[in-house]
């Protein structure tokens, strides 16, 4: 990206150019610091500086070389709607990209950074909320089609100092390890339970023709089931029987013990 930016240099700022840079001052100071600027002071500033030199430079490459459409104040987006709907139950209203994502608006606007970008393509789940109920993928999910409902995430599963079932059950049998997939898993898992209390069948449920008028019966979360469920989850550390194992005991109920295979 070569875009140029020209942002008002500071004084000392202007002085490290002058120094380092002589040959591409009136450039910068007239364009601003572009791409080829920043790699070449990068490169001049390898070594040794002076204090001032140091200090001035810091600044200069600590600063994005371009802003994304999330960190924009409202009055410069390009494409701005307006937006209204409710997260963990706060009603919130935002000027948003139209092509912002939920995910971003998630963590760039609204502080909530228990949903992760993992993949950013919506394979691994780590993203997952619950709109309305249903799980989505925050990340393949644009802010704008939320327009008036409801968003929870994982800092709304709990009920304040009180932990959720699913929460403790993923406590309690360590369904999580590096704990970056977890938010979406324990979303995902919430849903799961609602789903199949409704009846909704997976493609591993059994026959599931109804007579007519006849509401579906609940699901029984068989570990095929959890499994065929959960797979849109990925879980880089491996924690899958323990996942399923909270899942299936917050469902029935009923402890269930964990399993160890032992290879001799």
């Amino acid at each position: 990206m070569e875009e140029n930016e020209a942002p008002q240099l500071t004084e000392d700022e202007k002085k490290l150019f002058e120094d380092l840079m002589p040959e591409d001052l009136d450039e910068i100071l007239d364009t601003g610091v572009n791409r080829r600027h920043f790699l070449k002071l990068l490169t001049l500033t390898g070594g040794g500086l002076l204090a001032y030199q140091a200090a001035a430079a810091e600044q200069v490459l600590t600063r994005p070389l371009s802003l994304p459409p999330e960190a924009l104040p409202p009055s410069t987006l390009e494409n701005a709607v307006d937006l209204s709907l409710r997260i963990n139950g706060t009603s919130q209203k935002l000027t948003v990209d139209s092509r912002m994502t939920l995910l971003d608006t998630l963590r760039e606007r609204l502080g909530l950074t228990g949903s992760k970008k993992g993949c950013d393509h919506g394979q691994c789940g780590a993203c997952t909320v619950l709109v309305d109920g249903r799980r989505v993928l925050s990340c393949l999910t644009l802010a704008a089609s939320c327009e008036g409902q409801s968003v929870k995430t994982i800092e709304g599963i709990a009920q304040g100092n009180t932990l959720h079932p699913m929460q403790q059950a993923f406590l309690k049998h360590d369904g999580f390890q590096c704990g970056f997939c977890t938010p979406g898993q324990i979303c995902s898992a919430v849903a799961v339970l609602d789903e199949a209390q409704k009846g909704e069948a997976s493609y591993v449920t059994g026959p599931v023709r109804l007579k007519a008028g006849a509401k579906p019966s609940p699901v029984r979360l068989s570990e095929e089931e959890i499994r065929e469920r959960m797979s849109g989850n990925l879980c880089r550390c491996g924690a899958y029987p323990n996942i399923v194992a909270a899942i299936r005991e917050v469902q029935s109920g009923k402890p269930v013990e964990q399993t160890w295979n032992f290879v001799g």
